[in-house]
């Protein structure tokens, strides 16, 4: 019977955790596991992601250069998208035709492949924006500025 008592202690003390989890998640769907995931902070976009977009995406997306219709200076501008919709389903790398394009697997040519005049973004740095995006896209509220 002693053997037994430690597991039923860890038992009842699972349930009634798992219970809150399950109950957290129905009032805030996303809240719980997004505070565990370092991608779902503003910090992460302005450490990793804006990197990766100032190096390769800047010259045609942002400030007043908007190629496409495209504005990634906000995440409102990400969600609007360009001339062919929104560039990012947040949540949802795979559905996300920013991913798409950054893997050259989008439309060979509208919209085409980017960056269109540098070489692919690297794997690890595709990685990184999927990340971002599956973590929900969460940016600051306002634009770096320049």
């Amino acid at each position: 019977m002693p053997r037994s008592l430690p597991a039923f202690a860890a038992l009842a003390l699972a349930v009634p955790a798992a219970i809150v989890f399950t109950i957290s998640q129905s009032i805030f769907p996303g809240k719980v596991q997004a505070a565990q995931d370092p991608a779902a902070s503003p910090q992460f976009y302005t450490q990793k992601v804006r990197p990766i977009f100032d190096a390769n995406c800047a010259s045609c997306h942002e400030g007043k250069n908007h190629r496409g219709g495209l504005n990634i200076d906000t995440r409102a501008g990400l969600l609007k998208g360009g001339h062919d919709g929104a560039v990012i389903v947040p949540g949802d790398p795979a559905n996300s035709l920013l991913v798409k394009l950054i893997r050259h697997e989008g439309p060979k040519d509208d919209p085409m492949p980017m960056p269109p005049k540098k070489p692919k973004i690297s794997d690890a740095d595709i990685a990184v924006i999927s990340q971002w995006i599956a973590a929900g896209a969460v940016m600051p509220d306002t634009p770096a500025q320049p």
